[in-house]
């Protein structure tokens, strides 16, 4: 490596004559170097090499004491910052002194100054040395001179001194490691983690480059995006690829996967569980009649109108084998529940009458039972009555892809009487005989997880849930979370009423200890961490909120339009409270079912428990009535209710609200608009008149035309615009209206491209009622 170090600076530095050095890398290099001539590193480690050993010292002592001792210059003169002149007596010496004799220390001349602090203005700036230094500019070099009063300065130019060469700091050791530290970092491969999704923003800013760079290069893909447009992960890992990065997917682990457990269960966990059988069909076919008959219990007479409202979960014993019944409503308002009760069974038993056949809500259950994929056993009950007639349900049966086993189908029918009890051990036999061989299993070695079967407001103990354990087995005490309901089991009790401390999968109980009612239908999880689950259920409630907020949109001067029309559409608010959770989802679906194009239904709040004093004020402020299902209002909500002139209207059956609000949308619903035809004109000329406009001179063919008439113009038989009458003239008067057979002058507000030989179709809009 050749470095910036001349013969002739060498030699310098050495003391020695350049040409000892010139002789020198002569001798061991054979090439003669030139005195201005730069060396390599070698070479002038070569010359220090030698010079070294050529001079080398036997003693320090002795190379130290050759130093040249310093003396003073001859008539030097020196003077103290305050100016005053210090003599210096310097005389030569001519001998030697001895070794030992020391010599003898410079005497300094102190020099007193007498400063007068008796005056009344003393100018102590005068005896500053600092000043005095300022201003001496006398045998001080590199000190720019003072100029003269009134020159000014002369400013050099910056162009002169780039030619100047400024010696560079030598790099040190641990610079250059730095810096080389840096070099790798920047020529390593970065790394980035891309999502699914990704904004074209971030994807430039995760890159470490311009959003402009990522752009182009999309652009060069065919994608055309802006920065805030979001791309998938495949098109953001390619542009990753063209700028040389290594791509990583991320992987955003939710609250739900820590919480959770997300393992399947191992095959050896597993262990037999009891069926859970769903009771389906039409309205008084017998559904509650025939569990009536197998729990040796009655419940019938306790339903309003012989109807069950709620889901009621039990469990029997038949043939050593336990059983777990749900009893879905009957009432097709209660599709909803039925559907999710049928969702978390293995078998589906479909109740049909004997002396009635297939009916409407039959074939929903079966479409109900087919869509959740369990197995169909058909139960033929009231065979105890004379017009029974199972060969004519088995028919029936058959235009829904359900065959009979009498008929070399895989179809159980079984039938019973759920009156005389008659068949009711078959049908037990046979739902033990599917759920062997469904080979029913699950792993009761693990937290819990089920379903919500249903829910209520209990006022004594708080919010009350009944839950079907699917998985896992149920502690008393363990975290349970549901939809945004989150708590500790403080108490459980079996379909008998009997407080227990464990539930196994396929087992109904009824648990206390949530902080709010949780919705029916919703997925239950016992949870390790209580503080997470806490969280997730915040979250939850938070994208419920969300949810609604976002159902009020927003006017924009896009959907500005379509508000208005909406506007125009008359609604009915209404508040629904009922006993329980899923009697309230199902009125509500029942009422907003039976919206229709002109009036609209909207619940605005559905909840739990009796009618309060908000529910009251929430009616007030949004014009809403109040439907009870099953509920009574407390004196002070009655109260108020009066005092504000709401109404309240109390229900025990569904399909009596249902009717009562039918009927006062009657009485809300638009009138009905159509058109009436009064004449028909024919323009046989055109005037153009300047401060009118175009003016169609008319014949009244048929009927009449009124002042208030709109007009439709129709050119060979197509409708070219509809209009209104802007003014209707008789020669120079202005007229109301103009008969059949007399001739008139037409403008008309808007259109202008008239023509002769267009026809006018008078008309007006009315209103009725059917």
């Amino acid at each position: 490596m050749t470095i910036k170090y001349k013969v002739s600076d060498v030699a310098k530095d050495l003391n020695v004559p350049a040409k000892q050095i010139v002789d020198l890398l002569a001798q061991k290099g054979g090439e003669v170097k030139k005195t201005g001539a730069n060396l390599t590193e070698e070479e002038v480690n070569l010359v220090f090499e030698h010079f070294t050993q050529a001079n080398s010292e036997s003693s320090l002592d002795a190379y130290l004491d050759s130093a040249p001792k310093p003396q003073p210059k001859a008539g030097e003169v020196l003077k103290k910052a305050d100016g005053t002149v210090v003599e210096m007596n310097n005389k030569k010496k001519t001998e030697k002194k001895k070794a030992e004799a020391k010599p003898e220390p410079v005497k300094r001349e102190v020099v007193t100054k007498v400063v007068d602090t008796r005056t009344v203005d003393v100018n102590l700036d005068r005896f500053n040395e600092k000043f005095d230094e300022l201003a001496s500019t006398k045998n001080v070099e590199n000190r720019r001179k003072p100029q003269p009063a009134g020159n000014k300065q002369k400013f050099t130019n910056n162009r002169n001194k780039k030619g100047q060469n400024f010696p560079k700091r030598r790099e040190t050791e641990a610079e250059r490691l730095q810096r080389i530290q840096l070099e790798k970092a920047r020529k390593a491969q970065l790394k980035v983690q891309i999502p699914e999704e990704i904004t074209v923003g971030e994807l430039a800013t995760r890159l470490k480059q311009t959003a402009a760079n990522v752009i182009k290069k999309l652009m060069g893909l065919g994608v055309m995006a802006s920065v805030s447009e979001v791309i998938d992960f495949d098109t953001a890992s390619l542009i990753a690829d063209e700028f040389g990065a290594k791509v990583e997917k991320e992987v955003h682990v939710s609250i739900e996967e820590r919480l959770f457990e997300q393992d399947e269960d191992p095959a050896e966990s597993l262990q037999e569980r009891p069926p859970v059988v769903v009771v389906m069909g039409h309205v008084d076919h017998g559904k509650t009649s025939i569990l009536d008959a197998i729990r040796k219990s009655h419940v019938t007479a306790g339903e309003a109108g012989g109807i069950t409202q709620h889901i009621g979960a039990y469990q029997v014993t038949a043939d050593g084998k336990v059983i777990t019944f749900l009893d879905t409503p009957g009432h097709e308002a209660f599709t909803s529940m039925r559907a999710r009760g049928a969702n978390l069974t293995d078998i589906a038993v479909l109740v049909v009458a004997a002396d009635d056949g297939i009916m409407p809500q039959t074939v929903e259950s079966i479409n109900h039972a087919k869509a959740a994929g369990v197995s169909i056993i058909v139960a033929i009950n009231k065979m105890d009555k004379p017009t029974a007639n199972p060969d004519r349900v088995m028919e029936q049966l058959t235009q829904y892809e359900l065959v009979p086993e009498q008929w070399g189908g895989d179809v159980i029918c079984v039938p019973v009487s759920a009156l005389t009890g008659a068949g009711i051990s078959d049908l037990l036999e046979n739902i033990n005989l599917v759920a062997e061989v469904k080979e029913l299993k699950a792993n009761p070695d693990r937290r819990a997880k089920g379903a919500v079967i249903e829910a209520r407001l209990d006022k004594g103990q708080g919010p009350v849930a009944t839950i079907l354990v699917q998985k896992g087995t149920l502690h008393k005490s363990d975290c349970v979370i549901a939809g945004t309901a989150v708590g500790r089991v403080r108490t459980m009790k079996n379909d008998k009423g009997q407080f227990i401390e464990e539930a196994g999968p396929s087992t109904p109980v009824e648990i206390t200890g949530l902080t709010e009612v949780p919705s029916a239908g919703d997925l239950f999880d016992a949870v390790a961490d209580e503080k997470l689950a806490r969280e997730l259920a915040d979250k939850r409630a938070a994208e419920e909120k969300e949810r609604q907020f976002s159902s009020y949109q927003k006017v924009t001067l896009d959907n500005l339009f379509s508000q208005i029309a909406e506007g125009e559409r008359k609604q009915l608010d209404i508040i629904v409270k009922a006993d329980v959770q899923g009697s309230a989802e199902a009125v509500k679906q029942s009422l907003e079912k039976i919206s229709n194009d002109e009036v609209r239904v909207k619940v605005i709040h559905a909840g739990v428990g009796a009618i309060n004093k908000s529910d009251v004020m929430l009616a007030n402020a949004g014009g809403a009535i109040i439907i009870g299902f099953n509920v009574r209002p407390d004196p002070v909500a009655k109260e108020e209710a009066a005092q504000c002139e709401v109404e309240m209207r109390m229900y025990r059956v569904i399909y009596d609200a249902i009717n009562d609000v039918t009927d006062a949308m009657k009485g809300m619903l638009a009138p009905k608009i159509r058109e009436v035809e009064q004449g028909r004109l024919e323009v046989r000329q055109v005037y153009k008149i300047s401060s009118v406009g175009l003016v169609a001179g008319s014949y009244v063919q048929e009927g009449k035309i009124t002042r208030s008439s709109k007009i439709r113009v129709v050119r060979d038989g197509i409708v070219i615009t509809e209009d209104e009458i802007a003014s209707l003239r008789r020669f120079k008067d202005d007229v109301k209206e103009v008969a059949q057979g007399y001739e008139c002058g037409v403008t008309l507000e808007k259109f202008a491209d008239i023509k002769e030989g267009d026809i006018f179709e008078a008309y007006i809009l009315e209103e009725y009622r059917d």
